[in-house]
């Protein structure tokens, strides 16, 4: 790190987020939505700014980053038909110069594309998952595997249930029936015609393929962590390849509660002591360099033989984790004050 940039040593970062021209000229920490972020850093002694991106303006939010010591980030992979290709290469950048980044594009590449639900199959998330890198592959593999129950099929990199299926083959006919998770109602389509629906998950990435939860309808537990530490719960009963009407109508909202919740204690444990340090062990992924933000979905999965509940991962989201249960941002302030003060102590 360059000690010249800060002199009185006081930290200084950039909250960077997606918008227009008059989006980047009217900000202000107040008017964010990231406002709260913005209060737990100032309490932990961090000044910060917000930084609005957009592609053409890059240069300028380059000079702006830096001009400082870390970028938290919150960009969707996808949104309003944009990806993050030149973001990813202007944070790549930056990070080389000796700002810190986060989450880093690479580690985002690690934990937050659906693949590392293929990579961590065998942790005690995990479940019976299938990668597939072809549409070929996927024809010649994906009928055994509906042969046995439904599936669940999710293009490698998405937001917002875009690129998601549940896929069962139906008993009396080659059809298979298929469920867009972004959808109400299922139809029926040959295999072939799902695959051409799927042709364009292949032309960048992978598809993970997984078998569907019978639990889904009781809802789905949201671990939020700062770094390898858990920063609160949400909970919340779905509609997404939800079939039955009745467990449809019950879906809701998420509801947010601290990291002290009792009835997510024994996930908490899972977690922070068994589970993230597996993962950056498997991942390759230094503990620093877990994201500020991240978390993890959880499906129920077999009542265990002991009665207690087991958990099979749904997805991991890296990339843009907001709204977060309102204790979360003082222990993101305390995860970026501990990153940063290792980084200058190591200047």
């Amino acid at each position: 790190m360059d000690i010249e940039r800060h002199p009185s040593h006081r930290h200084t970062v950039a909250i960077l987020s997606r918008g227009d021209a008059a989006a980047r000229r009217d900000a202000t920490a107040q008017k964010s939505r990231f406002v709260h972020v913005f209060e737990a850093l100032a309490a932990v002694g961090i000044e910060a700014q917000p930084a609005i991106y957009d592609e053409s303006f890059a240069e300028d939010v380059r000079e702006q980053l830096l001009a400082i010591d870390g970028v938290l980030v919150w960009v969707n992979p996808i949104q309003d038909r944009r990806d993050r290709a030149g973001l990813d290469a202007l944070l790549r950048d930056v990070a080389a110069q000796g700002v810190w980044v986060s989450a880093h594009p690479d580690v985002i590449l690690k934990m937050g594309t659906k693949e590392v639900l293929y990579r961590t199959r065998s942790m005690g998330w995990g479940c019976d998952t299938a990668l597939y890198q072809s549409a070929e592959a996927m024809r010649a593999e994906l009928p055994t595997r509906l042969a046995a129950g439904p599936r669940v099929i999710k293009r490698n990199r998405g937001n917002g249930g875009q690129g998601v299926w549940k896929v069962e083959s139906l008993p009396t006919s080659s059809m298979i029936k298929v469920l867009d998770a972004t959808k109400d109602a299922p139809e029926e389509l040959t295999l072939d015609d799902f695959l051409r629906r799927c042709a364009e998950y292949f032309e960048n990435g992978s598809v993970i393929d997984q078998p569907f939860q019978p639990r889904l309808s009781e809802g789905v537990v949201r671990c939020y962590m700062a770094g390898d530490r858990c920063a609160g719960f949400g909970y919340h009963k779905v509609k997404a390849l939800v079939d039955s009407p009745a467990a449809r109508s019950e879906a809701g909202p998420r509801l947010y509660t601290s990291n002290a919740e009792p009835p997510f204690q024994r996930l908490r444990r899972l977690m922070e002591d068994e589970w993230t340090p597996q993962l950056t062990s498997l991942l390759d992924i230094a503990r620093l360099d877990l994201p500020a933000i991240w978390d993890a979905d959880f499906m129920l999965g077999p009542v265990l033989p002991d009665g207690t509940d087991s958990y099979v991962l749904g997805e991991i989201n890296v990339s843009s984790v907001h709204p977060y249960p309102d204790e979360a941002p003082a222990e993101i302030a305390r995860r970026v004050a501990d990153r940063l003060r290792r980084s200058f102590d190591t200047c």
